[in-house]
């Protein structure tokens, strides 16, 4: 409901810090304040009730400045710059009912309020602690290595290139390269899946997984302030700030609608006093400006943004601001990539088909001997169902075919069927591809001796995820560029109807409209090679996320972890998040509605109407407090609750709900930088510059603020204090 107009500079005092006590809902200066106004109201009424009128009158009147102290002198400093708020209009009725000799409904105006934006102020703080309550992952202490001894420091005091120590049990304080020991980790608290990940020297540890293993020692690479886990909580913060377009529209009503309901309070009191008592006709004028307050309109998005988008990143999803939720809660359609997303991006060898006089083992020393300094996929899995290797001679590679070399004086060849002719093999290679393997042939002397398919084999997750999409009511479709009949007996298992496969990058992108047939529609990729798609369709979603910065940058919704069970429990969250937005939206308006003519015309007082509008704005803060409401996947754990300070110092948030009148003005982006990505060693790297566009309105209008921020007075306008 915020009494000014714009959300405050960016340097001012981090919310966080001033909200340090608000950990209780009596911790809440409004709601102190409103408590100490009843009291004195309750004195009052004593007080007259035993006949001193006049001092009752003067305890109300104090009453009455005290409660509206929490909105009137911030609602003043908007009006030297030239801004009307919601603010304004309490502050004109409060004057106005003090005016007219209705003192206790003034103090009783101020009181409600004040309880309105002290639980608006507590919903915010509370919903964002959930989410700073995942630095309680970080440790308050951590072991390195100094000076050839072991030392014990707090997580601020990391630096880069230290070489932490991780014990079995305890959970890391910030990103790093394993250099010595294996473990497995579990990451559960930070992806959101429960099975533990094997992990060994030269692999990612990323700040908050939990060491299951042996001890480990870990080369520091990021400072504890700038680790995954406070990238995630940084960027969800600020995503937090931008606006969805239920948003824009609470905005376009709400910000002509408080001119508005002062021209006609001042036509109610005009007309009505041509009319009749003109004392009785401005009172309904001041009425009619409490009952026509657009409140709980103002705040009925963006606390429902800031609780989804909260609750969403405690599961494992990282949403890019208001737009992309309610986006996401309008998807129908889903494409998917198949590798890497549907797949686990690592194939394997699933059988071995041998001539007579071969064995298995001799069939993968004679692929392994060709493949030993190939790093094609199809060569890693190769080698890593091989034992000893030993390498053959004279290696040639033939562009689009396979391989030939010599060993031990025999003529090797190693291709796909057509190159290679399968001989007796032919039906088992038929029969192999129909199951969507890749089958290779490997050729000895000139004569078939064997085939060998490998396959990047399904998620074993992903039959259900895809289920439950269905159960949503969402299509599902594959792109993919491998051959269709692998993608055809993949998409089968995984029950996706819709399979379009041996597409380019840009194919993707065109054939999202075709598959969309107008609906909305996501695609579900890993952020870098699917950029093109992801950019094309109306939701980008990445998957696998956790620790790279290319996927987040470049796709709306981050799936931090590999589970694909979190796509449907992240669109359902959407859809339930944007239901409550449109529920708020409603309701606002709705009371409004009701209230203006019935205050109007005399059928409600001013007492009444502000109990009703209030009570209506206690609604409208409960009912955004349930976008917060989410189901996490089986096995994942809680996130812890703290209550105490946090163990990693983190960049001030600069997050505010701003007002009805304007939007937040954005704080300026950073040059894009290039980034260097090396997907697999021996590789060509991909350079890359991001960008991150500005939010856009519907109608193309830029959202960067309104006319009234550009040209303010430069000074800093104090506001309210705001949780985090």
């Amino acid at each position: 409901m915020a009494d000014a107009c714009c959300s405050p500079d960016p340097s001012a005092q981090d919310a966080t810090e001033v909200h340090e006590s608000e950990q209780r809902l009596w911790h809440v200066r409004d709601l102190q304040i409103a408590a100490a106004t009843a009291h004195l109201l309750a004195i009052s009424w004593l007080i007259g009730r035993a006949g001193a009128d006049a001092a009752g009158a003067t305890v109300a009147f104090v009453a009455a400045i005290i409660a509206a102290s929490t909105f009137v002198p911030n609602t003043l400093r908007n009006l030297r710059h030239g801004r009307i708020g919601v603010g304004t209009l309490m502050t004109i009725a409060a004057i106005g009912a003090i005016t007219l000799g209705q003192i206790n409904e003034a103090a009783m105006l101020g009181i409600l309020f004040s309880i309105a934006e002290g639980l608006e102020h507590y919903a915010v703080t509370k919903t964002r602690r959930g989410l700073r309550a995942l630095l309680a992952l970080v440790p308050p202490t951590v072991s390195v290595l100094r000076g050839g001894r072991e030392v014990t420091i707090e997580p601020d005091e990391l630096a880069v290139g230290d070489r932490m120590i991780v014990r079995p049990g305890e959970r890391a304080a910030t990103d790093g390269t394993i250099a010595a020991g294996t473990t497995s980790l579990d990451l559960s608290a930070i992806t959101g899946e429960s099975v533990p990940v094997e992990a060994e020297p030269g692999d990612q540890l990323h700040a908050g997984a939990i060491n299951g293993g042996g001890a480990i020692e870990v080369d520091v690479t990021a400072r504890a302030s700038d680790s995954s886990l406070a990238r995630i909580v940084h960027i969800v913060e600020e995503a937090q700030d931008r606006k969805g377009s239920g948003q824009r529209l609470a905005d376009r009503i709400a910000r002509p609608l408080v001119p508005a309901i002062m021209v006609l309070a001042a036509l109610v009191a005009g007309i009505g006093a041509l009319l009749g008592d003109p004392m009785l006709w401005i009172e309904r004028a001041v009425v009619v400006l409490v009952a026509a307050s657009p409140c709980a309109l103002a705040i009925s998005v963006p606390l429902s943004v800031v609780a989804a988008i909260g609750a969403a990143s405690r599961n494992g999803a990282l949403v890019k601001g208001g737009a992309a939720l309610e986006e996401l809660g309008r998807i129908t359609v889903v494409a998917l990539d198949k590798t890497g997303t549907l797949t686990a991006g690592a194939p394997e060898v699933i059988d071995v088909v041998t001539t007579p006089g071969t064995t298995r083992e001799q069939a993968l020393s004679a692929a392994a001997a060709l493949e030993s300094r190939s790093e094609h996929p199809l060569a890693r899995a190769i080698l890593a169902a091989t034992g000893t290797i030993e390498p053959a001679g004279d290696v040639t590679a033939v562009a689009g075919h396979g391989l030939h070399g010599t060993h031990h004086g025999i003529v090797l060849r190693l291709g796909k069927p057509g190159w290679v002719e399968p001989g007796a093999l032919a039906a088992d290679v038929d029969r192999l591809q129909r199951d969507g393997a890749t089958v290779v042939l490997v050729e000895r002397g000139g004569v078939v001796i064997a085939a060998i398919a490998v396959r990047d084999q399904l998620r074993p997750e992903a039959p259900e995820a895809i289920r439950q999409l269905t159960a949503l009511g969402i299509e599902t479709a594959m792109l993919t560029g491998d051959n269709y009949r692998t993608a055809q007996a993949l998409a089968e298992q995984a029950g996706i109807g819709t399979v379009r496969a041996e597409l380019l990058p840009e194919d993707k992108a065109r054939l999202l409209h075709e598959i969309s047939g107008g609906r909305r529609i996501a695609m579900v990729g890993d952020g870098v090679n699917d950029a093109p798609a992801l950019a094309t369709a109306n939701v980008g979603i990445a998957m696998g996320a956790m620790g790279t910065d290319v996927a987040i940058e470049t796709a709306d919704i981050a799936l931090m972890g590999e589970d694909l069970r979190h796509l449907p429990q992240v669109l359902a969250h959407a859809r339930h998040a944007r239901a409550v937005m449109l529920q708020n939206i409603g309701l606002s308006l709705a009371i409004i509605g009701v209230l203006i003519p019935l205050a109007a015309t005399g059928v409600l007082g001013l007492a009444t109407v502000v109990f009703v509008h209030e009570f209506a704005e206690v609604l409208v803060i409960a009912n955004a407090i349930r976008a917060a409401r989410t189901t996490p996947l089986p096995g994942q754990p809680e996130i812890p609750r703290t209550t105490g300070q946090l163990n990693v110092s983190m960049p001030p948030s600069r997050h505010d709900l701003g007002d009805a009148c304007c939007t937040p003005v954005p704080a300026p982006a950073p040059a894009p930088a290039p980034l260097t990505l090396n997907k697999h060693e021996g590789t060509p790297p991909t350079m890359l510059t991001l960008t991150t566009p500005h939010p856009t309105k519907a109608d193309g209008e830029s959202d960067g603020g309104c006319s009234c921020c550009e040209t303010a007075d430069p000074e800093p306008i104090e506001t309210h204090q705001r949780g985090t």
